[in-house]
């Protein structure tokens, strides 16, 4: 009975034993927590958090934003990085005040040109200058090719080289006509524009005299002036001429009067020879400018002064600027004037005398400060504008094409309002 006993209890004790072996083998267990601690691994899936720096553009989701507090602690360092996101945003959203600045700029009323009337006046600085020519007056526009017939011009030898440069460029852009310019001088130019009525234009270096009107008026003309341009008179030595640099008005009053007959009479320093003086003649408007700007301050009258011109010795005329420029050149103690344009082709030639300091040039003509400068002219009259087409289409041609060829001839263009003025009289003429 003992026997089956202790047999019965090592079977159970065999049982039990093998009852309890899995939960024996501890090893095995560890293996398996690593697998659900995986899961743990599958938290920082809320690496997905960047999902939340959406949540600034939805305002209510960014409490979602609180799960990544249930990972390991690096999520939450993750989760901060939304915050970063917000904070970017502002110093972006900050640019578009930099750009606003440079735009911002000081707006003024806007300006209708169609509602605006009255004259506007503008002068100062040379420099500047080039930029106003674009005058405001406009002319309708001329078809050369379209004109017909022909034009005869007579007048100012310093306005001819002017004249001459529009003709042929009138005849360069198709006209087929014959345009006829007569250099005679400003005086006899007038004569016949207004005692004959020989011509359709007068060229004039001066502007015209009460008594030329009053002529052109007892043929039935009502003289028109044109302001074409601005010359500068220019006195001129030889080039051996090594004393004469530069002279006041008042000495040049004197150097061409009967006060004076040596060159030590003006200033002992100079020589103690004789002054060899040519001048343009009396028909020429150099002349009668000479006159008014010199002589007449100094003596007076215009009278007196050209007396006093006409009187001195060792005195040479000529309405021929050629004439004067050869004579001048042939002494050192010769002296002579004319237009600017003449000694701008000299100029190898001949010297120029400064005028109280300042020498011609384009910039002291165009700014005023050299004292023999002069406005050019040509004259017409509305009737013979419109009886004879030509004649108003060349002025109008004229009137547009100057400023573009004035300084290559030699002279400098009128101002702005002096061109406006001339386009307004030939529309007001064509009326």
């Amino acid at each position: 009975m003992s026997h089956k006993f202790v047999v019965l209890s090592l079977l159970v004790l065999v049982l039990v034993v093998s009852a309890c072996a899995p939960a024996a083998t501890p090893a095995p267990a560890p293996t398996v927590a690593p697998q659900q601690a995986q899961a743990p691994t599958k938290a920082p899936e809320p690496t997905k958090a960047p999902e939340p720096t959406k949540a600034p553009t939805k305002a209510p989701e960014p409490t979602k934003a609180a799960e990544p507090t249930k990972a390991p602690a690096a999520a939450p360092t993750k989760a901060a990085e939304p915050t970063k996101a917000p904070a970017a945003a502002p110093t972006k959203a900050a640019e578009p005040t930099k750009a606003a600045a440079p735009a911002a700029g000081v707006k003024l009323p806007a300006v209708d040109p169609l509602k605006v009337t009255g004259n506007i006046v503008t002068a100062g600085s040379s420099t500047v200058f080039p930029l106003a020519p674009a005058a405001g007056v406009k002319l309708p526009a001329v078809d050369p090719l379209k004109v017909t017939g022909n034009i005869v011009t007579a007048g100012s030898s310093t306005v001819f080289p002017l004249s001459e440069r529009m003709a042929e460029r009138f005849k360069d852009e198709g006209y087929k006509g014959n345009i006829t310019i007569d250099s005679i001088g400003t005086g006899a130019g007038l004569e016949r524009f207004c005692k004959t009525g020989e011509t359709d234009i007068a060229n004039a270096s001066r502007a015209i005299k009460d008594s030329e009107i009053e002529n052109c008026k007892k043929i039935s003309r009502d003289p028109v002036e044109f302001r074409v341009g601005t010359d500068a008179l220019a006195v001129v030595v030889s080039k051996d001429n090594k004393f004469l640099k530069d002279v006041t008005l008042e000495q040049l009053a004197k150097i061409y009067s009967t006060g004076a007959e040596k060159w030590s009479d003006i200033d002992p320093s100079w020589p103690k020879e004789n002054i060899l003086r040519f001048t343009p003649g009396t028909d020429s408007g150099t002349f009668d400018y000479f006159v008014e700007a010199v002589m007449t301050p100094a003596f007076k009258t215009a009278d007196a002064g050209k007396k006093e011109i006409l009187g001195a010795k060792n005195l040479q005329l000529s309405e021929d600027d050629n004439v004067l420029v050869k004579g001048v050149q042939g002494s050192p103690n010769a002296i002579g004037y004319f237009g600017y344009a003449y000694y701008q082709e000299n100029k190898d030639k001949l010297n120029a005398v400064a005028v109280k300091g300042v020498a011609p040039s384009d910039e002291t003509a165009e700014n005023g400060k050299y004292p023999l400068a002069r406005p050019l002219f040509i004259y017409s009259t509305g009737k013979i504008m419109k009886d004879k087409p030509q004649v108003g289409n060349f002025i109008n041609f004229y009137l547009t094409n100057v400023n573009d060829d004035i300084k290559k001839v030699g002279y400098f263009p009128a101002s702005a309002a002096a061109l406006d003025a001339a386009r307004q009289n030939w529309l007001n003429a064509m009326k």
